[in-house]
């Protein structure tokens, strides 16, 4: 089953190695046909503590890290990070 992916953006970055992603949604009002805006804060992990308040990023499922944490930072302004969406670490050298 493939992982879902959201964006969102950067709205708290006080935690070590914890960012905290508001998701923003347009979803369509049943009776009305009005489209509603919905919005959803997310605890993502940043391993490098490289997202400051305000980034833009996309988020992750990933396996639960802690209580509330199960979604991983896998792109920054644009970029992708480094050790995130199955890149390989650096080469062993030898």
């Amino acid at each position: 089953m493939p992982r879902r992916v959201l964006s969102g953006r950067v709205t708290s970055d006080k935690m070590d190695k914890t960012v905290t992603v508001l998701v923003d949604r347009r979803v369509m009002h049943p009776l009305y046909k009005k489209f509603i805006r919905r919005s959803k804060k997310y605890a993502a992990h940043d391993e490098a503590n490289l997202c400051k308040v305000g980034d833009a990023v996309r988020i992750e499922e990933c396996r639960p890290i802690s209580k509330r944490k199960t979604w991983l930072v896998i792109e920054r302004n644009g970029e992708m990070l480094g050790t995130a969406a199955g890149a390989p670490a650096a080469p062993a050298q030898g």
